[in-house]
């Protein structure tokens, strides 16, 4: 008689479960299960999404907020680099204090003496670029859950910010004017009722993008007031405010409130994006977490990219250069408001910016920007779709387009275009019989939107 088997055999499998045994299942990301909750919420630019395609010669791209920094007396600024690398050459590529280079940051309380800001060196924490200096505010006052105000539309960057943080933006509704005080005091008032933390408000008071308005003094005033009222923290967002097409720059609103508005700065629109130096100028105790919260990110912010600066300010007519700049987007402006005129279809209108490098389009009833790019893509014009500038899926019937970076005639011939696809939108509506106004485009906000009717 022979000895049992002990060795455990497997149940009998029917053919179906062997099959599924042997199928493999595979995903483009193995560790896509590891990853933290807030990384599901981090998506790509809709603008660094578009550069590829808008980048091509044939393409007219009115999407990107690029400068054009072709003025800069580029001859005079090596040299001036070459005996600075010379001469400061063992500092300017060590490391540094996570604050920042102390010579740079009183520079910058020069800078922002022109929009009226009296404030001290010690207070000023540079940033890798203003973008760095928003991720970091959120950092260390945003919890998951909690609600971030802001302009509706809103910079498309910080919407991003704010998502992977797991921070749930409210958007405030704006006039001709930027912000809406009435709107603001509403929003707060009915997201404390319901229980829920708002941790500030944030605002690009000059030259808004995506929407190009501006708010007046008058109006930052009564902005101001409204969140003391309601202990809301402002964090001011200002890349643009230099760039004025209309006399001196409007008062920053941390010029009228220091102790609270967070204020962003940066130099990427008034010298050099490729340098990423920004900063945030903020009350003392909140600058104290500001420079922890960037020694953990960086242990210090690029030595050399300040020297760069700083070398820049000290050796170059800065102040020149920016009237300069003024005046080379002016002109561009010009031209896109021109062309817009002359090649929008009836029912079109955009707003009328005073500096900066954007206007906001508002489309025709029935229209949505979303589902006609890849038809003006075709058509060799590219513009940023108005949905990627709203948190909760509004801006069908809007779209950005920039004049900051083509020349005048590129300008003019992409108004051109994007009109003539425009007008065979319109056109395939009115063949097929779809009357504008039953076709939904998406969610639409009843407000009054920025430059409703300035064309």
């Amino acid at each position: 008689m022979s000895e049992p088997d002990p060795t455990p055999r497997p149940p009998a499998q029917s053919p179906s479960a062997v099959a599924r045994a042997a199928r493999q299942d595979t995903r483009l990301d193995t560790w896509a299960g590891r990853y933290a909750s807030r990384a599901h919420g981090m998506t790509a630019s809709a603008v660094r999404s578009l550069f590829e395609v808008a980048n091509r010669p044939e393409v007219v791209s009115l999407a990107g907020g690029m400068p054009n920094i072709a003025d800069l007396p580029l001859d005079v600024i090596a040299d001036n680099l070459a005996s600075m690398v010379f001469k400061e050459g063992t500092r300017a590529m060590q490391y540094g204090s996570g604050q920042g280079e102390p010579v740079l940051r009183e520079q910058i309380t020069e800078v922002m003496r022109l929009e009226h800001i009296s404030a001290h060196r010690d207070d000023i924490t540079l940033t890798v670029g203003s973008q760095q200096g928003l991720d970091l505010v959120t950092r260390i006052f945003c919890d998951p859950g909690d609600v971030v105000l802001a302009e509706a539309p809103s910079y498309v960057g910080a919407l991003g910010t704010f998502r992977s943080y797991e921070v749930d933006v409210v958007h405030v509704g704006m006039d001709e004017h930027g912000l809406d005080p009435d709107a603001l005091r509403a929003a707060t008032g009915a997201l404390k009722a319901a229980g829920r933390t708002v941790k500030f408000l944030y605002t690009i008071p000059n030259f808004q993008n995506p929407a190009g308005v501006t708010q007046p003094l008058e109006r930052r005033v009564a902005l101001l007031e409204v969140a003391r009222e309601l202990g809301l923290l402002v964090v001011e967002d200002n890349p643009y405010g230099l760039l004025t097409f209309t006399g001196e720059p409007i008062p920053a609103m941390r010029s009228l409130d220091a102790d609270n508005v967070i204020y962003l700065g940066s130099f990427s629109k008034t010298f050099s994006p490729g340098v990423r130096v920004g900063w945030v100028l903020a009350p003392h105790a909140v600058r104290e977490k500001l420079v922890l919260a960037q020694e953990s990110a960086t242990l210090c912010p690029p030595v050399f990219s300040q020297y760069v600066v700083s070398t820049y300010l000290a050796t170059c007519d800065w102040q020149g250069q920016i009237v300069s700049f003024r005046d080379m987007y002016r002109v561009r402006r010009d031209a896109m408001l021109d062309g817009l005129a002359e090649h929008m279809p009836a029912g079109t209108t955009w707003t009328r910016p005073d500096g900066g490098f954007f206007v906001w389009v508002t489309l025709p009833e029935g229209l949505d920007s979303q589902a006609m790019l890849p038809r003006a893509i075709t058509s060799r014009v590219a513009y940023v779709p108005g949905p990627a500038f709203f948190a909760d899926g509004f801006g069908a019937r809007n779209l950005r387009v920039s004049y900051c970076y083509p020349p005048p005639d590129r300008i003019r011939e992409g108004t051109r275009r994007l009109g003539e696809v425009l007008a065979n939108e319109l056109s395939l509506h009115e063949t097929f019989g779809l009357d504008p106004s039953s076709v939904d485009p998406g969610p639409r906000r009843i407000t009054r939107g920025p430059g409703a009717n300035q064309s």
